[in-house]
């Protein structure tokens, strides 16, 4: 009897008398699970560091979780960039590698500085599982759905240092550093670092490739498609996807933003597949202009498998495809249920698109091959099972960044009398890549403007230490990889997945050295740094 009331009570206290844990203190608190914030716990946890991973949704890993499968390595004819990729970046890989057993291939690729894209490319259900299973080695808490407060009292600081931060649950997290690992900066706006959103004008920096473009040819329109309710007449107003608005003055800034969209996985395997469904709120009239397109003598985009097991990673980096121009504008700094409206919005539009696609009679009138082409394809069973096979996230190409001392810009990036950087702690090996921000009329014609990328004008970038970290007079213990102080045309080099893990591994040292030496996170020595850096096989410069 007394054994079974042991046992009885042992288990109300491991239940209902078991009081919720409401405070938690460590060493370092990263806000944001994506991968920049998975690579920074892991590195900080390898320097003895106790730390906690707070994310606002239920799953880490970022895009790379959420269809981003097919990494920008090894994967454009002008250049090879793989070379860039080191320390736990490049871990991840590897240990992707082992997954699909080509360990050996990809071993003897980089050995031999063989160009084979494959072989960084991955699932999405895999990506997961290696950053959960690389996470519980080092015994790292993780927080799932864990979103900043929307309060005030959020953030909690001492003169220029964060004490603490408060979630929408209620708890209440210490720590002696922080590192805004979000995309969206959220932690960094809530505790008055300087942020901006959207495109400066050429003369803030002396750039060139910034603000309202004068000409954009990239992905731009490969036939004319009118833009107006009744064609050629502008008081009809225009059909949906495209703003009615001016271009406006060449080079000058706006708000806008570089267009968001699903990554979307789907396959051809029937057994393993879900088909498109018309959602709830399909309204046939938003798809008008693929249909013009069509009749104009356009070839809209289709599925390609690029990943393992005849998996997609679709993008949108066509000039009509399902990036959604203008309809992201007040994301970045909008509430949480803003920002889930907009989510949803692109959402009920990518799923109504690709139905529309596979079934629609006219498109099958119109471009019969098109249409069984896309009818062939379907949502994978196997990815996003909690969410019926669909991304739980889009695709946000950009939000707030920080604005510091020290602002990486277009001179950085150029390979003629570039910036030098006396401080690097990683390289950005990309071209300047910014999506068009919006669809308007232009000559009469529906005309894709913003878009930036590739030229020969640019070369690897060296990420300087100094725009990882705030202004001292604003915070002197918060690091950010994922929201570098960069102008809007700089962050389109370095706002890539693998280029995050980097950030991520080098701001979580620099968060545990700060730590070592009693330090703020802007005093942190950089030769130490360096040194440490290139201890943990970070690349931070190229011959």
């Amino acid at each position: 009897m007394r054994k079974t009331l042991t046992l009885f009570f042992t288990f109300l206290g491991l239940t209902s008398f078991q009081p919720q844990k409401t405070k938690f203190s460590y060493d370092v608190v990263i806000y944001g699970g994506t991968a920049a914030g998975v690579t920074a716990a892991i590195q900080l946890a390898k320097m003895g560091k106790s730390v906690a991973l707070l994310e606002p949704t239920k799953h880490i890993g970022g895009m790379s979780v959420e269809g981003l499968g097919g990494t920008d390595i090894d994967n454009h004819k002008d250049f090879q960039n793989s070379p860039a990729v080191g320390g736990l970046a490049l871990e991840f890989y590897r240990r992707i590698a082992k997954v699909y057993g080509r360990e050996e291939a990809f071993e003897n690729a980089l050995n031999n500085k063989v160009k084979n894209t494959s072989l960084w490319r991955f699932e999405s259900k895999v990506a997961e599982q290696v950053f959960n299973d690389w996470i519980k080695e080092h015994k790292i808490e993780v927080f799932l759905g864990r979103r900043l407060a929307e309060t005030p009292q959020a953030v909690s600081k001492k003169n220029t240092t964060i004490t603490e931060i408060r979630t929408e649950k209620g708890e209440v997290f210490k720590g002696k550093f922080f590192v805004d690992a979000t995309i969206e900066g959220d932690l960094l706006a809530r505790a008055g670092v300087s942020t901006t959103v959207g495109r400066e004008a050429n003369s803030v920096y002396h750039e060139t490739r910034n603000g309202i473009r004068a000409e954009t040819d990239h992905a731009q329109f490969l036939v004319k498609v009118n833009p107006y309710k009744n064609p050629n007449d502008p008081n009809s107003g225009v059909i949906p996807t495209i703003q009615n608005e001016p271009l406006g003055t060449p080079g000058a800034g706006d708000k806008r933003l570089q267009a968001f969209c699903f990554r979307m996985c789907l396959t051809k395997n029937p057994d393993n597949q879900i088909p498109f469904t018309k959602p709830k709120d399909y309204d046939r009239g938003q798809y008008e202009i693929y249909l013009r397109y069509i009749k104009a003598g356009g070839k809209l985009y289709r599925p390609g498998a690029g990943l393992p097991n005849g998996k997609t990673d679709l993008g949108a980096w066509h000039d009509l495809s399902h990036n959604l121009y203008g309809m992201n504008i007040d994301y970045p700094e909008g509430s949480y249920a803003v920002r889930e409206r907009i989510l949803e919005e692109h959402k009920t539009f990518t799923q109504g698109l690709f139905y529309f696609l596979a079934n629609d009679p006219e498109v099958g009138q119109l471009d019969s091959a098109l249409q069984k082409e896309w009818a062939s394809w379907g949502l994978p069973k196997d990815e996003f099972t909690d969410n019926d096979g669909w991304p739980r996230m889009f695709y946000v190409r950009d939000a707030r960044r920080m604005v510091s001392d020290y602002v990486i810009t277009e001179h950085h990036v150029k390979k003629q009398n570039p910036t030098p950087v006396s401080d690097p702690i990683g390289m950005a090996y990309w071209p300047t890549d910014v999506h068009s921000v919006r669809r308007i009329v232009k000559d009469g014609y529906a005309y894709n403007e913003g878009f930036v990328f590739g030229g020969d004008y640019w070369q690897p970038l060296p990420i300087s230490y100094r725009s990882l970290v705030p202004k001292a007079s604003q915070c002197t213990n918060l690091i950010t990889p994922t929201c570098p102080s960069s102008s809007h045309i700089a962050y389109g080099a370095i706002r890539l997945e693998w280029t995050f893990m980097i950030l991520g591994q080098s701001a979580g040292t620099a968060a545990a050295l700060a730590l070592d030496n009693k330090t703020t996170i802007q005093n942190v020595n950089y030769p130490q740094l360096k040194a440490k850096l290139l201890e943990g096989k970070q690349v931070l410069g190229l011959e």
